[in-house]
């Protein structure tokens, strides 16, 4: 009886879908277990480090998505939001590839597209026992780290590679354990095909993070690779990659209970904090940061309705910043309504309980919960802070994120004079113009003058908001305050920057030193780097070691449970079920949408919903091709258990046989607290169906040449119903 009653009262013990494994451990951890869900490859099928299997097909997409390679000529399939900087740097009011989309009907129309990247990993290694060689639990954070940083140089330096390959280390399990792995990274990537927005963006920021979903997700570029297949700088004379393994694609689709994996590159989670931590991020510092994107969103919104060219400029740049503001809003959410506070203290009391009833444990963890509450308590006025600081100063109004990375080059100048200046003068001309590409005065103004007295009121007054609040009582207000810093600044205008670059270099760096938006962020930054930025540091780093010490004993405490570590942009594959789910009382969403409810959302002309007349005409005749179900409709998104995050944006989504059946591109909205709480119940991840992307392909864009480049598989035996 005591033993199921534990079952009952701690699911947290049981073995549950979910979780991001590192590849090199699948045969160890988890291949019975997805042999028994109905996987039909081995391990070394997904991961080998000396023959060609799956994980040699995927890579990262330009540091912060995934990609697959899916045919033997190195097309490379990701997301229309991971490739979307790409297509609109191409774009204009003449070639509007946002608006029209493009295709490539063969490779010398390909487009060159200096910055992405395709990152491949050759193989990965455990390399604890040497990282932590001479590092003992006496230590203090700051030597300990020193000697692993030693320690890290040494194996750097004694890992055998190739002269193409590179050497990446991170840290897992909060610095418990060590990894490296061996990548290769091709520089060389051209755009080949994205549907239009309608499609690519279909529902944009309303339908973000929301099910049912109708977006086709999609974008294809080819990786190109020098005569020796090797990587290779941007050259006319660079060869398609002829990659050692690629993905085929299965159109016979998914059914409820099938089995699915997502192979990727998942940015961060955080599953293993202590409830003190996930009580402050829910309750604080989402809604905080919630409240600063609303008022920034507003405007920008506002601006690009009215005028097409603000809108081509700045979609990009609206799509990042809705991005975040709608999952802290649906991880606020589904932190209260799932009780993900109360699972964590059920936890810890368990934890609790098992460490007092042990003399070792208690000794060594019995104060480390305590400790963390404290800690965190003291932390949160801080990190308030921090996020109110960097969500106006940095990353939502763009002309204070301008002048505060030109601080310190500035600042140089100040102290060393020209030599300063003149020594990174090319590198800001080149920045500075990619920035009035897609800034816009008049935009950015009103964003600044609404965020501006957002600060003042959230923003401690001895922290920057009385700095704030003066300066704009001096000016007669927020808007005036704006007024004054854009009419002003000699950032703020292309014209007058240009101008500048004219003059001598020390009245260049005088002027600069003087602009009145550099002046105003530094008034801010001062207090915010003299009394947060010290005591964050601070608190952090203790944070840090218990994080680690904490981590440590769980590890120790559960020896029974599996931990998976947390994503931090490493190789992993986490595999699960198509499934629907049901948010709430009588509500019961399907496993999959299609056309038809394209049609249903359609709205002619609309910013979010408009549909292209050809996808009309198509749906209206049913022509659908190979690509329709056996009841005639087109299939255009579906739903699994898979535990995904940021950075599994483009990652592919695979049948049992290792086929290509979908594209990862979002998860629902009840369930964004995966990356702090995983849920099998409510959370799910979003996948593009690989029939919708070949019919786009096919059917709509008529790009045969690139379906004639994949492997298409049919005649999958479905089960009977």
């Amino acid at each position: 009886m005591k033993k199921i009653l534990l079952l009952v009262c701690f699911p947290v013990l049981l073995h549950a879908q979910g979780g991001m494994w590192l590849p090199m451990h699948l045969e160890k951890q988890n291949e019975k277990e997805m042999k028994a869900m109905g996987l039909k490859l081995s391990a070394d099928d997904l991961y080998s480090p000396s023959q060609p299997s799956l994980k040699d097909a995927i890579c990262q997409f330009s540091g912060g998505c995934t990609g697959e390679i899916i045919s033997p000529k190195g097309l490379l399939l990701t997301n229309h939001h991971c490739g979307f900087d790409a297509i609109q740097s191409h774009s204009t009011l003449e070639h509007n590839y946002v608006e029209d989309g493009f295709w490539a009907k063969n490779q010398s129309e390909e487009l060159p597209c200096p910055g992405e990247t395709a990152m491949f990993v050759s193989r990965m290694e455990d390399i604890t026992a040497l990282a932590l060689q001479n590092v003992t639990e006496m230590m203090g954070d700051r030597d300990r780290q020193s000697q692993i940083d030693k320690n890290l140089a040494q194996i750097r330096a004694n890992t055998k590679k190739e002269k193409w390959e590179e050497i990446l280390i991170r840290p897992f399990y909060n610095g418990n354990q060590y990894f490296l792995f061996v990548t290769v990274t091709y520089t060389d990537l051209r755009l080949v095909g994205a549907p239009p927005s309608s499609i690519g963006k279909f529902g944009a920021d309303t339908d973000n993070w929301v099910w049912p979903r109708h977006t086709g997700d999609f974008s294809i570029f080819r990786v190109y690779a020098g005569k020796d297949n090797k990587p290779a700088n941007y050259s006319p004379d660079n060869q398609p990659l002829q990659p050692s393994h690629f993905r085929p694609i299965s159109i016979d689709g998914m059914e409820p209970g099938d089995f699915t994996m997502v192979y990727g590159f998942p940015g961060r989670t955080d599953e293993y904090l202590p409830a003190i931590a996930v009580q402050q991020t829910g309750e604080v510092l989402d809604p905080l940061k919630v409240s600063i994107r609303e008022r920034a969103l507003k405007i920008m919104d506002g601006f690009m309705r009215k005028d097409p060219e603000i809108k081509i400029a700045y979609i990009a740049r609206y799509a990042n910043i809705a991005n975040s503001w709608k999952k802290w809003l649906g991880e606020m959410q589904g932190l209260k309504t799932y009780k993900a506070l109360d699972k964590k203290k059920t936890l810890e009391a368990e934890f609790t309980r098992r460490v007092n009833e042990n003399s070792a444990w208690k000794f060594k963890y019995g104060n480390l919960l305590p400790r963390l509450e404290q800690n965190y308590k003291e932390f949160e006025p801080y990190a308030a802070a921090r996020d109110n600081f960097q969500e106006v100063f940095s990353r939502n109004v763009q002309l204070m994120g301008l002048v505060g990375n030109m601080n310190n080059w500035i600042k140089s100048y100040e102290e060393s004079g020209l030599a300063a200046l003149n020594g990174k003068m090319s590198v800001y001309r080149e920045q500075l113009d990619a920035f009035y590409k897609d800034f816009r005065p008049a935009v950015d103004q009103a964003v600044f003058a609404a965020l501006s007295e957002l600060f003042a009121q959230q923003m401690r007054p001895e922290w920057g908001g009385d700095v704030v609040k003066k300066e704009a009582a001096n000016r007669g207000g927020y808007d005036k305050l704006a007024d004054y810093l854009y009419q002003n600044s000699l950032v703020a205008s292309k014209e007058k920057w240009e101008a500048l670059m004219t003059r001598d270099p020390k009245d260049i760096g005088d002027a600069l030193k003087n602009d009145p938006a550099l002046l105003l962020w530094r008034s801010v930054f001062a207090p915010y780097q003299e009394q947060v930025s010290p005591k964050l540091r601070e608190l952090q780093s203790t944070i840090n070691l218990l994080q680690r010490e904490y981590m440590a004993a769980q590890l120790d405490v559960f020896r029974e449970k599996r931990f998976f570590p947390d994503a931090n942009s490493t190789l992993r594959l986490t595999y699960g079920k198509v499934a629907g789910f049901s948010p709430r009382d009588a509500v019961q969403y399907e496993y999959q949408s299609d056309l038809d409810g394209v049609m249903e959302k359609y709205i002619p002309g609309d910013y979010e919903f408009n549909v292209p007349g050809k996808l009309v005409d198509l749906w209206k005749a049913k022509d659908y091709g190979q690509y329709a179900t056996s009841d005639g409709r087109l299939p255009v998104c579906f739903l699994g258990t898979n535990h995904t995050t940021g950075g599994n944006s483009g990652s592919p989504a695979l049948d049992a046989k290792g086929n290509l059946v979908g594209l990862n591109f979002d998860r629902v909205w009840e369930g964004t607290m995966s990356d702090l709480n995983y849920d099998p119940a409510i959370c799910r991840n979003i996948m593009v169906d690989m029939r919708y992307v070949l019919f786009v392909i096919d059917k709509y864009a008529g790009a045969s040449n690139l379906i004639a480049e994949m492997k298409l598989v049919k005649g999958k035996k479905k089960r009977k119903k």
